[in-house]
C-alpha cells in the first residue's frame, strides 16, 4: 500500500511539472523576457522583470504586479509559467511587469512592512505610492510597442499594492484589480478586532527579516517546530512571550506585533483603506467568500471607493479560499464542502479578462455588462448579480440566543446560560492534527465537534420551512458578563445540513454530510477592545456588559430543511491566541500565572442581526 500510494504521488507530481514545463514553454515560445533596475526619485533601483510579446506588429497594454514575494526566477534565460492574472491574458497578448518592492528580494532599498502612506510628498519622500508612479513613467516611456494604459492587480500581499497604486495618480494607470487585497493588519491576517492570530505566527518569518543588499535566495527562514500537532505545539509553549524562543530581535515584525498590542498610530498609519478617496482608475475588487487571510480587506476596501469616489468600481465575491480563483482546479470546494465546476475558469475569462481589456484595450469605450456586485450563493450554489452591495432588498432580521438552545425571533431577557471557560484546554478551532503554515480549511469546516463541548454554547432553529437567504454583514449583540476581568468573545453561524444530506466526492472519510454543521461565517472580539481598539478597557467582574462584533458580509441561502445555528465561545485555539482572562496591560508579555479559568455568562436578549432579501 505505500509503494502504491507513493506511486500515486509520483505520477502527480509529473504531471504537475510537465504541465507547469509546458506553460513555461509557451512563455518562453512567445514573449521576451528583459531584467531591468528603474531608479526612483530618491536614487534607490528596484529590480523588475517585463515579459514582451515577440509579436511586433501591434500594441499592448502593461499590466504589472508589485510583490513583496519574489519575481523569480532570476536571470533573462529563465522563464516562468505563471506572467498574467490568467493564461487567457497570455495567451492574447499583453506586457506583463513583475517588480520586487523596495526592500525586497532584488531590489535595493529598506523595507517597510505595510510601509506608511504620506499624503503629502515633499521633494524625495517616497512611498509605495511613488514606488508605482515612478514605475510606470519608466514603463511608458520605455517599452516598446506599450499603448500606454496600464492595469495594476495583485492576490493577498500583492493585491495591497494593487490598492495602493490608486494612490500614484499616474495618469496612464486606467484599471487596477485588487484580490484578496490586505488592508490593516490590525483586522486581516495577523489580528482580527486585536485578537492575534497564532495560527499565522509562522507567516511572521516572511516578514519580519530585513536585507542590507538585493537577493535572489531567501535571507529569511522558518522556525523548526519539534511538532505536527499545531495545537498541543502552542499550548505546550504556553504564553506568547515564550514563542521569543524562536524569534529573536532581529525579527523585526515580531518586535512590532508584541510592542504595539493596540490599534495606535503605528497600525493606523499602515492602514491604506483610509486614504482612498477621489479614485480615478477603474476598480474590480476580489475575495472569496471562504478566504481566512484576508476578507477584511476586498469589502472595505470595495466600501470605502464606493463612499468616496465616482469611478468604475464593482465587487466580485465567489466561493473560493485564499487565491482560489486563480487556480486551474476543475471542482471549486474548501474543505469537505464542494461548490461547483469550473468557478475559477469562468471568472478569469468571464470577469478578469474582460475587464482590463475593456479598460486597457478598448479604452473603456462601450458597455461592460457587468453587475456592481457579483455574489456567488454558497447555499444555493448559483451567481446572484445585486445593483449595490449590501443588496437594497435586504432587510434586517434579529434573532436572540434563549432556553432549550433555541435561536428565535423573542428575546428572553429574563434568561442567562453560563460555561466555564479554561484556558488549559481551549476550544480547537478544527478537529484535524497537523502543523499548518496557514490555517484555510476551517472556514467551511464541520462544527458538530465543538457543538458537543460544554464551553460552547449552541442556538438554533427548527428545520427551516422555505429557503432564507443572508445577504450581508452580520452584527452580533451580546450581552455578557464574565467573574474575571478579561475574555474574548466567538460567534459562528452555521448551516446544519438535513440527515439526508448526501457526501461530496471531497468530504474526508470520517465524516458524513447527514447533519454536516457547515461554518458559514465566524469571528473573533478581543472584549478588551468592545469599545476602544486604541484604549483597552477591563471588564467588570460578574456585571453584564454589551460586546458588539461585526462579522463579514455572507451570500448564503439556508435551504427548505436545513438549521440555521449559533454558537458563542471564549476560545479558538491556536486560531486565536489564548485570553488570559485577567487582564493584563499587554497580552504579549503576560506571565503563565496570569491565566485563570473563568465562568462566562450570555444573556437571552442577546441579538444577532442578519441582513435577510426579502
Amino acid at each position: 500500500m505505500k509503494n502504491l500510494k507513493r506511486c500515486i504521488v509520483l505520477m502527480l507530481l509529473f504531471v504537475v511539472c510537465s504541465i507547469q514545463a509546458q506553460t513555461e514553454d509557451y512563455v518562453r515560445a512567445h514573449y521576451d523576457k528583459k531584467e531591468v533596475m528603474i531608479e526612483m526619485r530618491d536614487g534607490v533601483s528596484l529590480h523588475t522583470t517585463i515579459y514582451s510579446p515577440k509579436d511586433k506588429t501591434q500594441e499592448y497594454p502593461i499590466l504589472m504586479m508589485r510583490t513583496p514575494y519574489s519575481c523569480a526566477p532570476y536571470g533573462e534565460d529563465n522563464f516562468k509559467g505563471r506572467i498574467g492574472p490568467n493564461q487567457f491574458m497570455v495567451e492574447e497578448g499583453n506586457i506583463f511587469v513583475q517588480q520586487d518592492v523596495r526592500g525586497r528580494w532584488n531590489s535595493e532599498g529598506v523595507y517597510d512592512n505595510m510601509r506608511a502612506y504620506i499624503p503629502n510628498k515633499k521633494g524625495k519622500q517616497v512611498d509605495e505610492a511613488s514606488d508605482t508612479y515612478d514605475t510606470i513613467d519608466w514603463l511608458v516611456k520605455n517599452i516598446a510597442n506599450n499603448n500606454g494604459n496600464v492595469g495594476t492587480w495583485g492576490i493577498s500581499y500583492p493585491g495591497f499594492y494593487a490598492t495602493y497604486s490608486l494612490l500614484s495618480e499616474h495618469p496612464a494607470l486606467k484599471a487596477v484589480s485588487p484580490q484578496a487585497c490586505i488592508s490593516d493588519f490590525f483586522f486581516d491576517d495577523f489580528h482580527h478586532n486585536g485578537a492575534f492570530l497564532e495560527s499565522y505566527w509562522r507567516a511572521i518569518s516572511l516578514f519580519g527579516y530585513m536585507k542590507d543588499k538585493p537577493v535572489t535566495k531567501p535571507w529569511y527562514a522558518f522556525p523548526d517546530l519539534p511538532s505536527e500537532d499545531q495545537y498541543q505545539f502552542f499550548l505546550d509553549e504556553g504564553p506568547l512571550t515564550n514563542l521569543d524562543a524562536y524569534y529573536k530581535e532581529d525579527n523585526v515584525f515580531w518586535q512590532q506585533i508584541k510592542d504595539h498590542p493596540n490599534y495606535d498610530e503605528f497600525w493606523r498609519s499602515r492602514g491604506i483603506i483610509q486614504h482612498l478617496k477621489d479614485i480615478k482608475p477603474a476598480v474590480m475588487v476580489v475575495g472569496g467568500l471562504f478566504d481566512a487571510e484576508d476578507l477584511y480587506g476586498p469589502f472595505n476596501t470595495y466600501r470605502k471607493i464606493e463612499e468616496t469616489s465616482d469611478n468604475y468600481n464593482i465587487l466580485v465575491y465567489g466561493p473560493w479560499s485564499h487565491g482560489d480563483w486563480a487556480r486551474s482546479s476543475e471542482r471549486q470546494a474548501i474543505g469537505n464542502v464542494y461548490f461547483g465546476d469550473h468557478l475559477s475558469r469562468d471568472f478569469q475569462k468571464d470577469y478578469e479578462t474582460k475587464f482590463f481589456n475593456h479598460f486597457l484595450k478598448n479604452n473603456g469605450k462601450g458597455d461592460i455588462d457587468f453587475p456592481e456586485a457579483s455574489m456567488y450563493d454558497s447555499g444555493s450554489r448559483e451567481w446572484d448579480s445585486y445593483a449595490q452591495w449590501p443588496p437594497k432588498a435586504a432587510e434586517t432580521k434579529t434573532f436572540y440566543l434563549v432556553e432549550n438552545q433555541m435561536l428565535t425571533e423573542t428575546a428572553s431577557a429574563d434568561y442567562a446560560t453560563t460555561f466555564v471557560s479554561d484556558p488549559s484546554k481551549p476550544v480547537p478551532y478544527s478537529e484535524d492534527i497537523k502543523m499548518v503554515f496557514t490555517p484555510r480549511k476551517y472556514m467551511t469546516d464541520d462544527q458538530r465537534f465543538a457543538a458537543r463541548r460544554p464551553d460552547v454554547l449552541v442556538y438554533e432553529t427548527e428545520a427551516l420551512n422555505e429557503d432564507m437567504t443572508l445577504s450581508g454583514e452580520i452584527l452580533a449583540k451580546l450581552q455578557v458578563a464574565t467573574t474575571g476581568t478579561a475574555a474574548d468573545w466567538v460567534v459562528k453561524v452555521i448551516d446544519v445540513y438535513p440527515p439526508d444530506a448526501e457526501d461530496y466526492p471531497e468530504t474526508q472519510k470520517y465524516l458524513k454530510m447527514g447533519n454536516y454543521h457547515m461554518m458559514v461565517r465566524s469571528e473573533v472580539m478581543r472584549g478588551r477592545f468592545r469599545e476602544s481598539f486604541s484604549e483597552p478597557k477591563a471588564f467588570e467582574a460578574n456585571k453584564k456588559t454589551e460586546v458588539d462584533l461585526t462579522l463579514q458580509g455572507v451570500n448564503h441561502t439556508f435551504l427548505k430543511g436545513h438549521k440555521l445555528q449559533i454558537q458563542i465561545q471564549s476560545t479558538w485555539f491556536p486560531l486565536i491566541d489564548r485570553n488570559p482572562q485577567t487582564f493584563v496591560p499587554n497580552i504579549y508579555k503576560a506571565k503563565a500565572e496570569d491565566f485563570t479559568k473563568q465562568t462566562h455568562t450570555v444573556f437571552g436578549d442577546s441579538e444577532i442581526q442578519f441582513s435577510v432579501l426579502k
